[in-house]
């Protein structure tokens, strides 16, 4: 690794551009992800993520495949710029000591980055999966109950019941993120806001240990010589498999991650008392299976998202911005 200075503040920048570009890309397949994943057995309004998407276009036009992006490209600036940054903070001085960098420092510097991120990823991830299922809700009610007037079924779907996929966050009419968050606070405090921090971390930092060790291997593989950079090509798809990889190893994580974050459910779905609870609930009634829902679509958002991450860091944004000469701390 490079025992140049790091340039923390170009490196937040490099990963808040990289992190707009890449949701603007492939929020669509991330809100197909979500649907997909809060579908119960015998209760599916979508056959795969295609068809997902061409119903979101159908019953709620273009735009509605993008409903919870606000929120996201809001918050996956500090999001993506605490865990890229963190993660080269991490290396930069674990490597400090003349040894270099090896597997299990790589796998330290991932758990640290992980770590850290979730500070954004909970709110962040509890606000807009709120507002991606919410057209699921009403397809289901709507094919079970097509006479169930809006204000009906803004009362339904409301659980008032325990800790976990409970409002009261009414979906009269539609919502905003901030009228959540605002609910959300008024009603549970800061903590209404980190509902399922548990999981996420147990999602976002073993995908940290997997992606950084496994990207900057496969991206050591593309380097002319040690003291050269490698392609940027070979740095975007170094990321797309390490990305995607990461991405399916964690996905029962985040199918766990995805369901105790939902506030609203349709009829007959289970609620969950914790992380325990909900994986063994889907487990009994679902099969081994259900883990893997949205597999194929996490991989398809992680594969571009983390390829567009490694092509900045590359290019080396945020150093140009700032005037400093670019250089790649990421894939030293």
């Amino acid at each position: 690794m490079s025992q140049k200075q790091m340039s923390l503040p170009a490196k937040l920048i490099n990963g808040g551009i990289a992190g707009i570009v890449g949701v603007t890309c492939v929020f669509p397949i991330d809100l197909a992800k979500t649907r997909l994943q809060n579908q119960r057995s015998g209760q599916q309004v979508y056959r795969s993520m295609l068809d997902c998407l061409i119903k979101t276009v159908r019953s709620e036009g273009y735009f509605g495949m993008y409903r919870g992006a606000a929120v996201n490209l809001t918050l996956v600036t500090p999001e993506k710029a605490i865990k890229l940054a963190a993660n080269d903070f991490f290396r930069h001085h674990l490597a400090k000591d003349g040894k270099g960098m090896n597997v299990f420092k790589e796998m330290l510097a991932g758990c640290g980055a992980g770590t850290c991120q979730v500070i954004i990823t909970t709110p962040m991830e509890m606000l807009k999966i709120q507002l991606q299922d919410a057209g699921r809700l009403a397809a289901q009610q709507s094919a079970k109950a097509p006479i169930v007037t809006s204000a009906k079924l803004a009362t339904t779907s409301a659980v008032p019941r325990r800790a976990y996929n409970v409002g009261p966050v009414p979906l009269n009419g539609k919502v905003s993120a901030t009228q959540i968050a605002q609910e959300l606070l008024r009603t549970q405090g800061v903590r209404g806001l980190y509902r399922g921090l548990g999981a996420t971390v147990l999602r976002d930092v073993p995908f940290s240990i997997v992606y950084f060790p496994l990207f900057a291997n496969i991206n050591k593989l593309g380097k002319p010589s040690e003291d050269e950079s490698a392609p940027f090509y070979h740095s975007f798809l170094a990321g797309c498999i390490a990305g995607s990889t990461a991405a399916v190893a964690v996905n029962p994580c985040d199918v766990i991650k995805t369901r105790l974050q939902s506030l609203n459910r349709g009829a007959h779905e289970e609620s969950y008392s914790g992380i325990v609870d909900c994986a063994r609930k889907v487990l009994r009634k679902e099969g081994p299976s259900a883990f893997l829902k949205g597999a194929g679509c996490r991989a398809l958002v992680m594969a571009p998202l983390f390829g567009i991450v490694q092509v900045v860091y590359f290019v080396g944004v945020g150093e140009r911005i700032l005037s400093y000469s670019p250089y790649n701390v990421i894939s030293s």
